[in-house]
């Protein structure tokens, strides 16, 4: 019975709030609207006063205006602040596509490093390098190398070993050698370039992991298992260069330096165009403008690319490749 009685007090008292509530709303509501009409009546009043606007003001509030171009963008702006000022991007000109000789004057010019830059070319090109059938790898022997000293290491035994030593191999070994590269775990290898006879290859198989990932494994396509490792070694210490196309479908290269001549460039350049040619998968469509050889630029280890003309580079590889022939 008393918890009964307290319940009903209870929600008596929150009746009586709630009404109080609503009262002291409902004032405040019709205080606001007398406000608003008091307001409304004195402007009324004011400019029915004031026939002809003042100059001054109307001068003021097209200054405060928001401009013609922020309208059309639809950004508002707040009364009587000023619009702040916009820096319109203005891109960068494109450089004109250069001819072969000229973007190396180009390029020797604009290489302003205290160290001799490196020249180098990347050529795009129109493969789907997700396709292995399209997959553009190999390598090319520059005619006057590259200007980096090259250490080679030879896996051979007996009569090839000797060849490779008097061909000017700096590392040269069979077993032993293998053994070697486990024990150091692939730390402190002395030596950039790795030729092996065929013979040399299943013995390899157990230095394969450390090999493999620094790119110094062996491999049949890119002429670096052969028996006649003399002549491997000289191309290696000549100038070979090795390719391969990255997910974009461009192949990089370096040419050589540019404390180099013109013409050992260009003639380089040619020879590096002449091997992309003629690794053309057999799936691309088109010319070799149009479908092959998109597009290529050449440039300085700290320099800007150049843009070539594909046409020139064709011309470049055709002529130095009958001048080798």
């Amino acid at each position: 019975m008393a918890l009964a009685v307290a319940r009903r007090g209870s929600s008596l008292l929150l009746g009586r709030y709630l009404c109080a509530s609503q009262g002291a709303c409902a004032a405040d509501t019709a205080h606001v609207r007398c406000m608003s009409s008091a307001a409304t009546a004195a402007s009324s009043s004011s400019s029915s006063s004031s026939q002809a606007p003042d100059a001054a003001a109307s001068a003021a509030a097209a200054a405060a205006a928001a401009p013609a171009w922020a309208a059309r963008s639809g950004i508002k702006t707040l009364d009587g602040l000023p619009m702040p000022s916009w820096i319109v991007s203005t891109p960068k000109p494109k450089r004109p596509q250069m001819g072969l000789q000229e973007a190396i004057k180009e390029v020797q010019s604009l290489a302003a490093a205290k160290f001799d830059e490196s020249v180098e070319i990347a050529i795009r090109l129109g493969i789907d390098p997700r396709r292995g059938d399209q997959m553009v790898r190999g390598a090319a022997t520059l005619p006057h190398g590259t200007g980096k000293s090259v250490r080679v290491c030879v896996f051979a035994k007996d009569e090839a070993a000797d060849a490779a030593r008097a061909a000017g191999a700096e590392v040269v070994g069979d077993d032993d050698l293998i053994a070697q590269i486990l024990e150091s775990g692939g730390g402190g290898l002395q030596f950039d370039k790795c030729i092996a006879t065929p013979d040399m290859m299943p013995r390899l198989s157990r230095v394969a992991r450390i090999l493999g990932p620094r790119g110094l494994m062996p491999n049949p396509k890119m002429g670096t298992v052969t028996p006649n490792v003399a002549a491997a070694v000289q191309t290696m210490k000549q100038g070979r260069v090795e390719y391969r196309a990255d997910k974009g479908g461009v192949v990089h290269a370096g040419l050589g330096k540019c404390s180099f001549s013109a013409a050992a460039l260009l003639d380089n350049a040619g020879a590096f165009t002449s091997a992309i040619l003629a690794a053309r998968p057999k799936g691309v469509k088109g010319g070799t403008i149009t479908g092959y050889l998109l597009s290529a630029s050449l440039s300085s280890t700290m320099g800007p690319g150049i843009p070539l003309s594909v046409a020139s580079l064709v011309a470049t590889a055709q002529a130095t490749k009958a001048k080798l022939d």
